[in-house]
């Protein structure tokens, strides 16, 4: 186990020294494009070093760089930022919560490198925000976005909710399902000790979300977590309950089988 103190210090070491680098990066492609690869390389891989972790990707062949493309991932641990980011070898973005915006140095790159950044609070912002990953898509940028909304507290697959599948739907682009296992135990959501060891973070094939249409979105849904369940089980990780699918709507983490309204 590494001390937490020891840990958090380093990373925030390494992400000030980076800072600089992605910001003139900016400077010489606007796009954000070599911003992404200094976040990718130097960034995401230094700070899984710092935390004694070890990165294993599978399935990178159902990665195609010139399809835009919604990876949907499950979410255990603020590590799977990293892992994602040095796991997947194309220009995307991240949709995020807006809270990110107030860490030091993330925040500010996120918003200079035109991340997406959703206020779930306020609906017509929120609207808003996936209008303008709708529009990053069909631009020809990638996204990952986390299905869950939060992390998951026992390192189980939580009810997904609705918006990546809209989204993927109304782009007419295909869904990567992503599963991470590992993140959880290295970091878990509710404790501050690091715990070295390995991550796993593996891409499922491409599922054409235009094939489905938003009267079968919640099929959609399903498929996609049928997929990332599999792929937890075949890790080593929980799994989830493949029936409680789909969070109601303005919860996290809640399913409708839970009894909340859908």
């Amino acid at each position: 186990m590494i001390r937490p103190l020891a840990y958090y210090a380093a990373v925030t070491a390494w992400t000030a020294l980076l800072f600089p680098v992605a910001i003139l990066s900016l400077l010489v492609s606007w796009d954000g494009t070599l911003s992404i690869r200094v976040a990718r390389g130097p960034w995401a891989r230094g700070l899984l070093r710092i935390g004694g972790i070890t990165l294993h990707v599978h399935g990178v062949e159902n990665v195609d760089p010139a399809r835009p493309t919604i990876y949907v991932s499950n979410h255990q641990s603020t590590a799977d930022i990293p892992a994602l980011f040095a796991a997947l070898p194309v220009n995307f973005r991240v949709v995020a919560k807006s809270q990110l915006r107030w860490v030091p140095l993330v925040g500010q790159y996120l918003w200079m490198a035109r991340h997406i950044l959703i206020d779930r609070g306020n609906s017509r912002k929120a609207v808003e925000s996936l209008e303008r990953a709708a529009a990053r898509i069909r631009a020809g940028t990638s996204l990952i976005m986390y299905a869950e909304g939060s992390r998951s507290p026992d390192q189980t697959v939580l009810p997904f909710k609705k918006g990546p599948f809209s989204l993927a739907v109304r782009a007419g682009v295909a869904i990567c399902p992503v599963t991470i296992e590992g993140s959880g135990r290295a970091m878990s959501k509710n404790s501050w000790q690091i715990h070295p060891g390995p991550i796993h973070v593996k891409i499922g094939a491409p599922i054409d979300a235009s094939a489905y249409g938003i009267s079968r979105r919640d099929e959609l849904i399903r498929d996609v977590r049928n997929v990332i369940i599999d792929q937890s089980l075949a890790l080593g990780g929980k799994g989830g309950d493949r029936e409680d699918a789909i969070a109601a709507q303005g919860y996290e983490g809640i399913g409708r089988a839970q009894g909340k309204a859908p």
